[in-house]
This record gives structure tokens, sequence and C-alpha cells, in this order.
């Protein structure tokens, strides 16, 4: 009985999968279509991530609030990188991608929420940390159903695909177009456009996407589970067929 039941879990989890896929036909962004990324947040992960969709020919504004200090960074990735404020950085980009501490989140939700709600994604890469964020910080986020959960209640209305959360900054490059089978990347989102547009992004910078459901499935998406790491795209899918 109880295999019968896992059987039938699983089994669901795949038929709405299938019907989200199904739903991508209409909202797929042509493949190669440049469009402007703005980074909130370019520490190591952002400033790595940026880089990649620099070198896909993203124009990519990064972000901070000293953006003098990005001058280095923007200068070594040519003209198609810029630097701003937050506030510039929003406006800017088609795409934008939070890549700041798990808490800030709150505050740039306050501030840019209606901008972001406007935009065809937000791209959610931040995780709560517990040696960074604090344990009950950390306990609340997964009390009210985890990251994805949680950002879509911060930043509400916006249209958010959690991805690049598990795959550290100082891999991403190396990782990106590898020979052979690509590197899958889990993500996690419910809106089709959103998650037909970060599919194209993380196509062109090199990785093979793989929906492994919606936000409640970003908790999933941490350093320290078992979708973390490097993985092919087979292996996520039967990693993320075991998870709910």
């Amino acid at each position: 009985m109880t295999n019968r039941r896992e059987f039938l879990r699983i089994a669901a989890s795949g038929f709405a999968l299938a019907g989200l896929h199904a739903r991508l036909a209409d909202a797929q962004t042509p493949a190669g279509t440049p469009l402007k990324i703005g980074m909130i947040g370019a520490g190591r992960e952002g400033s790595a991530l940026g880089a990649l969709f620099v070198k896909a020919g993203h124009p990519v504004m990064f972000s901070s609030r000293r953006p003098e200090t990005l001058k280095d960074l923007v200068a070594g990735l040519g003209s198609l990188a810029q630097a701003g404020t937050v506030e510039q950085a929003v406006a800017f980009g088609d795409v934008v991608a939070l890549v700041v501490p798990y808490p800030a989140i709150e505050e740039i939700g306050k501030t840019h929420g209606a901008a972001l709600a406007k935009k065809v994604l937000v791209l959610d890469v931040s995780n709560p940390i517990p040696r960074r964020d604090g344990e009950e910080y950390v306990k609340k986020v997964n009390a009210e159903g985890g990251a994805g959960v949680t950002t879509a209640r911060l930043v509400p209305g916006a249209h958010i695909v959690r991805a690049f959360n598990a795959i550290g900054s100082t891999q991403l490059a190396g990782l990106a177009h590898r020979a052979g089978d690509p590197v899958g990347l889990p993500i996690a989102g419910e809106d089709p456009k959103a998650i037909a547009t970060a599919e194209s992004l993380i196509r062109g910078i090199g990785f093979e996407p793989v929906l492994v459901g919606g936000l409640a499935m970003g908790k999933h998406l941490v350093p320290g589970t078992l979708l973390a790491g490097v993985h092919t795209p087979g292996e996520i899918r039967q990693i993320a067929g075991t998870l709910r």
C-alpha cells in the first residue's frame, strides 16, 4: 500500500509538471534575444552570474549602494556592463536578479515592489543562511513554506523564478558550457512566461534548466539539500521526484 501511494504521489507530481510545461508553449522567449538585466547585488555570486550574462550578449547593470566600487568589475566586462544604484538597476532591467542576503529582500520589496511586479522575470538567487542571517530567521522562513514562497510574499505580484541557488560562485564559470552533457540547473516558479524567460537565459549561458515545481519547491533549492551541487538534468528530475 505504501509503495502504491508513493507511486501515485510521484505520478501526480509528474502530471502537474507536464501541464505546466504545456502552458509554456505560448510563452517562449525567442532564443538569443538580448534582455537588459538588472543585478541587485554584485558580490561574488552576483558578479559571477552577471559576467556570464554579459558574455552571452545581455546588457547588465550591476548595482550597489556604492556603485563607484564596481568600476573595476564593469571595466573588465566591456561595453555591455555598467554600474548603478539599486533603483537604477530596477528601472534598467527587463529582468531583475535578486542576489542579496535574504533578509534584504523585505526592504527591496517595500521600496521597489511595484516596479518589480512589472518585470517579465524576477530571478530569486538569494538564500536564507543560518550562519549569516540567524537560526531564528531561517526557521521563520521555513515555517512560511521556505524560500520562494517567502520571496513571493515579500515582493507581491512579481513573476518569480528561483534559480542558481545551489551552485557556488566559484563554480559557475567553469561549469557553463561544459563539454558533453550540460550541468542541470533546478528552477522553481509558477508564471509560464517568467519560467520560459528564465529557461532561455539559463540555456544561453550554458546550463540546462530543469523545472522541479512551483515556488513551494523553492525550499529545496538551497545549499545543503539534495538538489544542491552539480547534477545532470536526469539526476535532478530523479531527485525532484522524491521531494515535496
